[in-house]
């Protein structure tokens, strides 16, 4: 089972998490899963970036990005070499070390 390490992150996870995740399951689901309220405001169908998460360990394992995520992702804020949408990210088998960054582009926050 893989370990997937939630880097801290002030309003989600103050402290960090250490989880574990099935394999073929998506980061976004595994942060969910562990009351790790990341936003999703397309309810998980790559649509949006409010689930931009960036892989810090790890990021080779996962399968590479479509065109649609990787359109996606150019509207992400804080945009790094190794960011991906946590709905699209599916985890296989190894250990993935994961920041969630501090800000979306999302307008309007469901959860405020």
């Amino acid at each position: 089972m893989p370990q997937i390490i939630f880097l801290p992150n002030d309003e989600l996870c103050p402290d960090g998490a250490v989880v574990q995740a099935e394999k073929g399951e998506s980061l976004l689901d595994v942060a969910l899963k562990n009351d790790i309220h990341v936003e999703h405001a397309c309810e998980k169908v790559c649509a949006c970036t409010t689930c931009h998460m960036i892989v810090r360990e790890g990021f080779d394992s996962l399968e590479e990005s479509d065109e649609l995520e990787d359109d996606m992702l150019d509207k992400a804020w804080g945009l790094e070499p190794e960011s991906r949408l946590g709905c699209q990210a599916i985890i296989e088998d190894e250990d993935l070390v994961v920041e969630i960054p501090k800000y979306t582009v999302n307008l309007v926050s469901e959860n405020h």
